[in-house]
């Protein structure tokens, strides 16, 4: 059994943003494996996505993010379940992160909730299927239920907007 160091909890906590009991667990559980330990709290933020999914999101942010040379900007609402939530540094990050996705990436819809998707629908044309510009290895739907797992409230991507000169 290798000994969980306070550094190896404070490197998952970094590298997660998971709590620091819930690193500890996770590294214990992988053996002292790094990768295997942000894999199970990856695993456990999704479950904890599905839990809060039937809950009601009615608060939360409306964000603006306009690209460089003001060509293209976008508008974006993000729900979550309390006004404390919608405050915090990391959910507005999230909103403006969401932002700056759909002005880069011109997404057609939100998503399909609950539905399964066309088979002539084009790929990345929904928001939440599409690759997450700052990290392409997840899923802008991957995104939002790590925050949801980090934040422990429900959080909607309502809906937006995008403009471009021109078109």
């Amino acid at each position: 059994m290798v000994a969980i160091t306070t550094e190896m909890i404070k490197e998952c906590r970094e590298l997660s943003g998971a709590g620091i009991m819930d690193c500890k667990r996770a590294l214990e559980q992988a053996g002292g494996n790094m990768e295997r330990a942000l894999e199970i709290l990856r695993q456990q933020g999704l479950a904890r996505a599905a839990k809060k999914a039937g809950r009601v999101a009615m608060q939360g942010l409306v964000d603006a993010y306009i690209h460089a040379g003001g060509r293209i900007g976008a508008l974006i609402e993000v729900n979550c379940e309390t006004d404390f939530v919608a405050r915090t540094d990391e959910f507005r990050q999230l909103v403006h992160d969401l932002a700056m996705q759909v002005a880069a990436m011109n997404p057609s819809r939100v998503g399909y909730e609950g539905e399964e998707v066309p088979e002539e629908d084009e790929e990345g044309a929904a928001l939440l299927d599409q690759a997450f510009i700052k990290d392409p290895s997840i899923t802008v739907r991957d995104l939002v239920n790590q925050a949801i797992g980090r934040l422990g409230e429900n959080i909607v991507v309502r809906r937006f907007c995008r403009f471009e000169l021109g078109t």
